[in-house]
């Protein structure tokens, strides 16, 4: 909510969020609220009047992405939840993610933060043409930036919830008349402001700035979620073509220390946006330095490490100071994502190999820390000096303490301070070529090339030193294995793995189709197969809840106070959950 209304620019515009959000509020407060205000000097008609004007609303928008990756359970943390690759370790059991549990992070909150996102860009899209340009690029430019963060929340939206309304305009006034759209007919739409945007987006820019790479990026995954797939590759190969070559040799910050390698490198927040990083499409930055409220901390390790610190020893009690110098090296975890044992182990066999002996970087020991190598390190403890153990009456309480983790993602000791060890503040990858590889590898795989995705595959595999593959070894589970290796904590897994399942669902692969979607699904039964947690018998999880994930859970619930606000429209909600057997049909075309 607070990034949503950063804009005070547009005091004058009441905005989806701000209508939902405060509605019931109109009814409550003292009359004056509704007594209109005089315009400021910042009045949208004073601001929005040149290139700074716009350049400003740019600014808000970019800082919006933030949202996606910086905070405790932010929205791409919560990706990994209900996937293959973990769980939420506080709350194991998705199905109290309801239309009336608003409060829960992210998964209804974001509803509502993403449309006072689209506010901003709609602001912007809907006002470039009441300035005169005498420089018709410039005008461009703006407006192709502005569709771009107006596709990137849309994509998440459908993906997330499936289908929603679509608000393509600056709301002036109160509106309560929203329907439903298709997911489809939202993704086409996209498809098209995107096309437009690549061609007036810059080839190279400052960091935060989404470039015609990152815009190429983008369209790549609208084209696959609308299996156009000879268009994804065309993109993404535009994108492999660009300024851009994958990091293989040291670089950066700890280039000089010899035990550790290029994946080491490639993740520290200090070389993300480092000009010698060439692997970097588009990355968003955040440093300590930073005034108050220009800054989040980005919390990678309390989002994605084990409360380790917490472990008793065999008195009963704490068996490792807290805080303590051993932070200083590790971090400091919250547990609250819990990998799978798919993710930690599984993922990395073959033939060959197992966990403890790939010799592929990503999984490399100097880059892990499995619980075993932590050591009790209380004064007095009867365990000092003793490697961890689970000591616990029974294993219900080991769900946020007792998992092996990828330090080389979550360490971030930039500013411990005042992070208290959770991970500080630091610069963030949203698109980088290694990802761009691996869409383009999944195009072809639709396409019956698998020679060629195979050698997008290996152009990755490579660098981390995995064994390499053939033709023979790829298909979609395999691809979205190498997603996992390589983008774990990056990537927005649960709507990617939703895309997939729509493409199955709407070309009759596989046995599904979209009439069953919230039934049967790519997702689910992928979900179901890998992640073991999500087997785990009823009772015997954290505080007395299960592990549990439902097929209807592809899509998120809507807000029920969205679509009860919305007096005089239908907004529908996603089958499965209280109040679908209302629905209405979405509509399936978008009127500007």
């Amino acid at each position: 909510m607070r990034l949503a209304m950063e804009n005070i620019a547009y005091n004058k515009s009441i905005g989806f969020i701000f209508m939902i959000s405060f509605f019931s509020m109109l009814f409550s407060c003292d009359e004056k609220w509704l007594e209109p205000e005089p315009l400021s000097f910042f009045a949208p008609e004073n601001v929005y009047v040149n290139e700074e004007g716009f350049e400003s609303l740019l600014v808000t928008m970019r800082r919006s992405l933030k949202s996606e990756y910086y905070g405790f359970f932010n929205y791409s943390t919560a990706e990994f939840a209900p996937s293959d690759l973990g769980i939420a370790g506080y709350v194991p059991d998705f199905s109290i993610n309801t239309p009336t549990s608003s409060d829960r992070v992210p998964y209804g909150i974001m509803f509502n933060q993403v449309y006072g996102f689209l506010k901003n860009a709609n602001v912007l899209i809907s006002r470039i043409d009441e300035v005169s340009w005498e420089d018709e690029s410039v005008r461009n430019r703006l407006l192709a930036e502005a569709y771009w963060h107006r596709a990137y929340w849309y994509y998440r939206l459908v993906h997330s919830y499936g289908d929603v309304p679509f608000i393509g305009v600056e709301l002036t006034g109160a509106k309560l008349d929203f329907n439903t759209h298709s997911r489809w007919a939202i993704l086409e739409k996209i498809q098209e402001d995107m096309e437009w945007a690549v061609a007036h987006m810059p080839q190279t820019a400052a960091p935060r700035v989404p470039t015609k790479g990152a815009g190429n990026y983008l369209l790549t995954k609208i084209y696959l979620a609308n299996s156009e797939f000879d268009k994804a590759i065309a993109s993404a190969t535009d994108v492999i073509n660009g300024p851009y070559a994958l990091m293989e040799d040291r670089f950066g910050s700890m280039a000089d220390d010899s035990f550790r390698n290029v994946i080491w490198d490639l993740h520290r927040h200090e070389n993300i946006n480092l000009s010698q990083n060439t692997e970097t499409i588009l990355g968003l930055v955040d440093r300590w330095e930073a005034p108050d409220g220009a800054r989040i901390n980005q919390s990678l390790a309390g989002n994605f490490m084990p409360h380790y610190w917490d472990v008793p020893d065999e008195s009963g009690t704490r068996g490792i100071v807290y805080p303590s110098d051993l932070m200083d090296t590790l971090m400091r975890g919250q547990g609250i994502i819990t990998a799978s044992n798919f993710y930690q182990f599984n993922l990395w066999e073959d033939n060959n190999y197992t966990w403890d002996n790939t010799p592929d970087l990503r999984r490399a020991d100097i880059n892990w820390v499995e619980m075993s190598e932590i050591r009790y390190n209380r004064p007095g403890s009867p365990n000092l000096n003793e490697p961890i153990r689970q000591l616990w009456p029974n294993t219900s309480d080991t769900t946020i303490r007792w998992f092996s983790w990828p330090q080389y993602l979550t360490y971030n000791a930039s500013n411990q301070e005042e992070s208290t060890w959770g991970g500080g503040n630091g610069d963030a990858y949203v698109y980088r070529l290694a990802g761009i590889h691996l869409l383009r590898a999944e195009a072809y795989y639709w396409k019956n090339q698998f020679t060629d995705a195979a050698n997008d595959l290996n152009i990755v595999r490579a660098r981390a030193m995995a064994p390499l593959i053939t033709a023979a070894d790829v298909n979609i589970d395999f691809i979205f294995d190498e997603r996992a290796r390589e983008l774990y904590t990056e990537e927005t897994r649960h709507s990617e793995m939703v895309r997939v399942s729509n493409i199955m669902a709407s070309n009759n692969l596989n046995g599904y189709s979209l009439d069953n979607l919230s039934t049967k699904s790519w997702w689910y039964d992928r979900v179901m197969a890998y992640n073991d947690i999500y087997q785990t018998p009823e009772g015997t999880w954290w505080r007395g809840q299960s592990p549990k994930i439902q097929s209807y859970n592809i899509y998120w619930a809507i807000p029920q106070s969205v679509i009860t606000a919305n007096t005089q429209g239908k907004i529908n909600q996603n089958k499965g959950y209280q109040g679908a057997e209302a629905n209405v049909p979405p509509l399936q075309t978008i009127v500007e």
